[in-house]
């Protein structure tokens, strides 16, 4: 089969569309037939050494959509044929992947292969943030960094779900309008201004409630100056770096909490995962929650989606299709 693999940590030249023998699945996985993979952040993190592989060659992608090729010993919760999508496991950028069946997600008949693989991850990850991190009232209101992006722009929508005032930090005019679009009541150009200035003064010098940080290394300290009393640093991602040291006495201006959430965390279980994962798949079907899809490439283009994503030139979410 074909699959995208890296042999070596670097830019985007590292990843080879390749020839590997097909996968077999053992006991409690499943071999996946992938029809879409999507592309997310963590992928080009890996890839350029910020959150590295645990070993080399090694083959990104960490969610995905197709149909069950073939079973393992001991798996009863899908049959060969039965339409899937899963995330948060590596290896889907490739045309077949063995899967542990425990995260494999039944689609419904309405939902096709390319939405399925745009909503699992971000999605789920967007869900969590809005309803499992604390509990949010109509009159909070929240800092969402990267607005456009793919989380971005579903959690926006989550948390006007909620009746919550959301702003958001943008770059460009028309990653602006996306934001806008998706529900966000004002946003934020941090290229040409200082966030937290702007925050303070459209919240009266309180301050919002929670900051979702995707962004890290250039954003973390003035997102937790954000935040007002008894305020939530969010820090979920590091698309610009890591935060390689925290000085804890930050978080006592205002009796701060600081957390540094995972998808994992927040799927632990079985019933936790159908749980997010069918509520975010129902949104979607139904219209509730409108996803955004800006670049859709062959899988032998993987390493033009990750220039691409590493660039910012893109907004809400990147698929590859083998």
């Amino acid at each position: 089969m074909k699959t995208v693999r890296a042999h070596e940590i670097g830019g985007p030249e590292v990843l080879v569309y390749e020839d590997v023998p097909d996968p077999e699945p053992t006991v409690g996985e499943v071999l996946v037939g992938i029809h879409t993979t999507g592309v997310n952040y963590t992928d080009v993190s890996s890839r350029k050494g910020t959150n590295p592989p645990a070993s080399l060659p090694w083959t990104p992608g960490r969610e995905a959509a197709g149909v069950v090729l073939k079973i393992g010993e001991g798996v009863s919760n899908v049959k060969v044929g039965d339409r899937v999508a899963y995330a948060m496991y590596t290896g889907s950028y490739a045309e077949k992947a063995v899967v542990p069946a425990r995260l494999l997600v039944p689609l419904p008949d309405n939902i096709d292969f390319d939405t399925a693989a745009a909503t699992m991850l971000q999605a789920m990850t967007a869900h969590f943030l809005a309803y499992g991190i604390t509990r949010l009232d109509p009159n909070d209101s929240v800092l969402v960094h990267a607005g456009a992006g793919g989380v971005g722009l579903l959690l926006i929508q989550m948390l006007k779900r909620l009746g919550v005032r959301v702003f958001t930090t943008v770059s460009t005019q028309e990653k602006a309008e996306l934001a806008i679009s998706a529900g966000a009541d004002q946003t934020i150009d941090y290229t040409k201004e200082d966030f937290p200035t702007v925050i303070k003064e459209i919240t009266d010098g309180i301050g919002v409630k929670v900051v979702y940080d995707a962004v890290g290394q250039t954003t973390f300290q003035n997102s937790v100056k954000s935040l007002g009393r008894r305020g939530y640093m969010v820090f979920y991602g590091q698309s610009s770096g890591p935060v390689t040291s925290i000085d804890s006495s930050i978080l006592r201006g205002g009796s701060l909490f600081l957390t540094r959430p995972t998808l994992g965390d927040y799927t632990a279980d079985r019933e936790e995962l159908l749980y997010r994962a069918n509520e975010v798949l129902g949104w979607v079907a139904s219209g509730e929650l409108k996803l955004h899809i800006s670049l859709r490439l062959p899988l032998r283009e993987a390493a033009e989606a990750h220039r691409q994503l590493e660039g910012r030139r893109t907004t809400g979410k990147v698929l590859l299709v083998p």
